[in-house]
């Protein structure tokens, strides 16, 4: 398999785009080369997870959030709950049990 099939779909460049970064701007903020950047962007190259965490990192969200979601989507459920306290969690819970109750 080349490294060009091998390739994942991504979000980087709509995030790049979406902080309103250069490639070269995020090139020196992650220590990735802007000619790497640009082949990863292009699906030419593979990203690595410490290149995709620096990535992450510079454009200020989750990893995961590079590969799952455009950054004009709305955070995913997981997100949120990711986000919550405990409490915050078990009174989510309840309520999603509580609007889910009459399909069980």
């Amino acid at each position: 398999m080349s490294e060009k099939t091998a390739a994942v779909r991504h979000h980087i460049r709509a995030w790049r785009k979406h902080r309103a970064l250069t490639q070269e701007q995020l090139a020196d903020a992650t220590g990735i080369s802007r000619s790497y950047l640009t082949k990863i962007e292009n699906g030419a190259r593979r990203y690595d997870q410490a290149s995709l965490e620096r990535i992450a990192e510079a454009l200020h969200c989750a990893p995961a959030d590079l590969i799952r979601r455009h950054p004009t989507e709305a955070d995913g459920v997981d997100e949120i709950w990711a986000a919550m306290s405990l409490e915050e969690r078990t009174k989510a819970g309840a309520v999603l049990r509580a609007m889910f109750r009459h399909r069980a």
